[in-house]
This record gives C-alpha cells, sequence and structure tokens, in this order.
C-alpha cells in the first residue's frame, strides 16, 4: 500500500515538474520537481541509497512530497499554470 502511494506520488509529482518545466516561467524549478520526483520511485530511491551508502529515512520522503505541493501550489502557481496549459492547447 505505501509503495502504491509513493508511486501515484512520484507520478503526480512528476507531471508537476513537467508542467514548470514546459509551460512555467521558471524551468529550473520544473527540473528539480522532476528530480525530487524520481526519489518516490521504489527502484531509483533503493538505487541512491544503496550507491551514497547512506539509508535515508521513510519520512523524508513524506517531507519532500509536502514540501514539493507547498511550493507548486503557493509559489510556483500550479493551477494558473494548468490554465496557461489548457488554453495553449486548446483544450
Amino acid at each position: 500500500m505505501i509503495r502504491a502511494l509513493q508511486i501515484i506520488f512520484g507520478i503526480v509529482a512528476l507531471l508537476i515538474g513537467l508542467l514548470n518545466s514546459l509551460w512555467g516561467n521558471d524551468p529550473g524549478y520544473g527540473i528539480a520537481v522532476v528530480l525530487a520526483a524520481l526519489l518516490f520511485f521504489p527502484g531509483v530511491f533503493e538505487f541512491l541509497t544503496k550507491k551514497i551508502g547512506i539509508q535515508l529515512p521513510k519520512w523524508t520522503l513524506i517531507l519532500l512530497a509536502l514540501f514539493i505541493l507547498w511550493t507548486a501550489l503557493g509559489v510556483a502557481e500550479l493551477f494558473a499554470k494548468i490554465a496557461f496549459m489548457r488554453n495553449d492547447l486548446n483544450v
């Protein structure tokens, strides 16, 4: 169950990052969110913990998820970018 939530949020964060990279005014933020979203996929997380040799606690992912949501909804104006994307794609 936890892995499924991890993967779902990884996909959501990946989409937020791609949206900010392609339709946002700050592609650097979008790329950072895409890279952070990769940590939510279990294979990438396990590979990174083996590579750096430090076991990261799962609560760090919770804090990272909250930080991504906070910045995407507040600073990055996610809903305005979604509206801009819809206008741009004529959906």
